[in-house]
């Protein structure tokens, strides 16, 4: 019910303003994004993954031995299970989902990653949206705390860190700054579910500072974006995480912030960028801008939302990114198999500058990267 109240509260401010919704907007929208042919709805194929997500167990980045701590895959796809569960009205997902979680406050405790890293603290955001679902305060206070140790660096780590990244601290950036395109999910997602669970600007205000300084450092002129200062490559599921992050981002930001029109031309361009190396099937691409790579789902998944997304709110022009997010929509469930996995997920990737580094890259079947975005996409398709 908060949940519900919030987002009718949104929705009134961003029409009065002429933000997210409109008349026009919706109607276009539903031109490209509704009537999907039978097995194509985001209905049935968000079940069928969310399924699967609450059939298998914790994953270890495809190493068979259980892990021992929740995963960042796990976590966003989590997430993004819970958003579905709650768009699509089906409850007793929802709490398939929140049982998966209790485990958690007893005997798998152990299973709670400690906040020390960008991968780690985004699991916060799976506990902030069951708050915002059921109003459970014990993940409301686990959430938060994840969310402000994001900015509160212990003396362990101050002690570790370069001069580089002092800097930062002093400036009021987070201490697992890395200048990483990955951190522009980790980071901000979670910031983001501490803003709607708490009200509290200081979250949201953490997540878009932080967002303009990544933007100015690794946009470039194409609006594609390195994987880091120092490895020139336009990566897919990197700006996968770029692009998602942008938009989650934009969803929760008040449009008065005055961080909002820089971070909105930010994702405009990236969008631009990403319209034009869409392939003909409407896959893109393990390096986005690299023909000869392969077509590679979790970034199709990624930046599929992003423009879902982007047409519903009114952000993007629909005649032009409708089609392409439809394309990709269908584009992307082609990927997904009779159990419910998606092939040809790039497996996880460190930064390296290195093309070749990139390009052979292992294809995975099933594995939470590439089963994450499939869910954001049937939620924003519902949203």
């Amino acid at each position: 019910m908060k949940r519900k109240c919030f987002a009718a509260w949104v929705l009134v401010l961003m029409t009065v303003a002429g933000g997210c919704v409109t008349n026009s907007s919706r109607d276009a929208a539903r031109n490209y994004l509704h009537a999907f042919p039978p097995g194509a709805s985001p209905q049935e194929v968000g079940t069928r993954v969310a399924r699967r997500f609450i059939a298998s167990p914790h994953p270890n980045f495809g190493n068979p031995n259980p892990p021992g701590e929740i995963t960042y895959p796990e976590s966003v796809a989590w997430w993004g299970a819970l958003t579905f569960a709650d768009l699509s009205g089906d409850t007793a997902l929802r709490q398939q989902l929140v049982s998966r979680f209790e485990p958690l406050f007893n005997q798998e405790r152990k299973l709670v990653p400690r906040p020390g890293h960008v991968d780690a603290t985004v699991f916060g955001a799976v506990p902030l949206e069951i708050y915002l679902q059921t109003g459970d305060g014990r993940c409301r206070e686990l959430g938060q705390r994840f969310a402000d140790a994001q900015w509160q660096a212990p003396e362990s780590a101050r002690n570790r860190m370069n001069a580089e990244l002092r800097s930062w601290v002093d400036q009021g950036y987070s201490w697992q700054t890395r200048l990483w395109i990955d951190d522009m999910f980790m980071i901000t997602m979670i910031q983001a579910q501490a803003f709607r669970a708490t009200k509290d600007p200081v979250y949201i205000d953490r997540a878009a500072r932080e967002m303009v300084l990544y933007l100015e450092k690794l946009q470039q002129t194409n609006g594609l974006f390195y994987h880091a200062p120092d490895v020139p490559f336009f990566w897919g599921r990197g700006n996968g995480w770029m692009a998602a992050g942008m938009t989650e981002l934009l969803r929760a930001l008040p449009e008065s912030h005055p961080h909002r029109r820089a971070i909105l031309a930010g994702y405009r361009r990236m969008m631009e960028s990403l319209l034009r190396y869409q392939s003909g099937t409407g896959m893109w691409r393990q390096l986005v801008d690299h023909p000869e790579s392969w077509p590679e789902s979790s970034c199709t998944g990624m930046f599929t939302f992003a423009m879902i997304t982007g047409v519903k709110c009114g952000w993007l022009e629909a005649e032009i990114y409708g089609p392409a997010a439809r394309k990709g929509w269908l584009a992307l469930i082609g990927y997904i198999d009779a159990n419910g996995d998606v092939r040809d997920v790039c497996e996880g990737t460190n930064k390296k500058n290195s093309l070749k580094y990139y390009l052979n890259r292992k294809r995975l079947v099933g594995d939470m990267h590439g089963q994450a975005p499939v869910l954001w996409c049937a939620s924003a398709l519902l949203r």
